[in-house]
């Protein structure tokens, strides 16, 4: 109602106000006109306001959303849109992966848990230990063994006259006094140093293998049986270590006993060593083998050793057992040729 009363004011007026004032008042009326109606979208934008800020109320959940919404507010402007496009990338992947990362960071300190869990492997090795108690029995089974004083062994040098010996007699001795230094036990049976032992006839098997006399038996029954077909054995019948029946004893010869242990065998050689000549230092004589109780200056010792030689004959020892028997010595066939 107020604009057309005003329309019709204006038309009375240009009926009275002359031509040209006619048209300066229209066109002040028309600016005021214009000039009006602009309060009208104030509240309109006020409205947009209030329906943007209705929009960004439910999302002040997150704090950092209230800051774009203004720039929601400036989108419809042209020049505003290519800095949106540098905000966008700014705010929507700074927050999500940093949340993202968190969370994922969160799960590494579980992996941390997970080598202490290695550490529980690391506490297996402590079985480990157990072999160490199993190495406890270990140092026990050598106690049997060397019941006796330590294997005795000596030097070339250390045998009179040994420089004069054949070759062939100075290298089977060698080889036979190089097993003393390997701290080997009697073992019955046995013909390998390898095995940590041997026994009589085993050392004197293995030594003349060793020294290219392929035709030597095993067993010391068979080794005697062995030189006496050979015409190369000295049966010894005498008590006395000077007896004449040992003047054709020399190095390298093997020496056989009966009785040292009861076997039902014939014949009834239970024994054999390899004699080696007198020791410098003593001028007594010496023999090297394997042996679980023969004597070498006045101490028993029990494995490959070196040992005095001394003739014994027949009788019984104070226990009523029969003690071992010497009954001669033999030459090796080939060995002096």
């Amino acid at each position: 109602m107020l604009v057309r009363a005003l329309l019709i004011l204006v038309l009375a007026v240009s009926t009275v106000v002359p031509a040209g004032a006619a048209e300066q008042s229209l066109a002040n009326t028309i600016k005021k006109i214009f000039s009006t109606p602009t309060p009208t979208p104030k509240p309109r934008k006020k409205k947009k306001s209030s329906s943007t800020t209705k929009k960004p109320s439910p999302s002040p959940a997150a704090s950092p959303k209230k800051k774009p919404s203004p720039a929601n507010e400036e989108s419809p402007a042209p020049s505003v849109t290519p800095s949106i496009k540098k905000k966008k990338p700014s705010a929507s992947p700074s927050p999500t992966p940093s949340l993202g990362r968190k969370k994922k960071s969160s799960p590494t300190p579980e992996p941390t848990a997970t080598p202490e869990g290695s550490k529980s492997p690391s506490v297996t090795p402590s079985p480990t230990v157990t072999p160490e108690s199993s190495s406890t029995p270990a140092p026990t089974s050598p106690v049997p063994k060397k019941h006796g004083a330590p294997n005795a062994t000596l030097t070339p040098d250390a045998i009179k006259g040994f420089e004069n010996y054949p070759a062939n007699v100075q290298k089977l001795l060698v080889s036979a006094l190089e097993l003393t230094t390997r701290n080997l036990d009697y073992k019955y049976g046995s013909a390998d140093p390898a095995t940590g032992g041997m026994d009589c006839s085993g050392f004197v098997y293995f030594v003349l293998k060793q020294n290219g006399v392929e035709d030597v038996p095993r067993d010391s029954s068979e080794q005697y049986v062995w030189l006496r077909r050979s015409r190369r054995f000295e049966a010894v019948l005498s008590q006395k270590d000077n007896s004449f029946e040992l003047e054709d004893l020399k190095p390298g010869d093997l020496l056989f006993w009966t009785g040292t242990y009861s076997i039902e065998r014939d014949p009834p050689i239970t024994h054999a060593m390899i004699y080696l000549g007198r020791e410098k230092k003593t001028g007594q004589r010496v023999m090297v083998g394997a042996s679980d109780g023969r004597v070498y200056q006045g101490e028993s010792r029990n494995g490959v050793s070196v040992f005095d030689f001394n003739v014994q004959r027949n009788g019984k020892a104070d226990d009523g057992k029969l003690r071992p028997t010497f009954i001669g010595y033999g030459h090796i066939p080939g060995l002096r040729e």
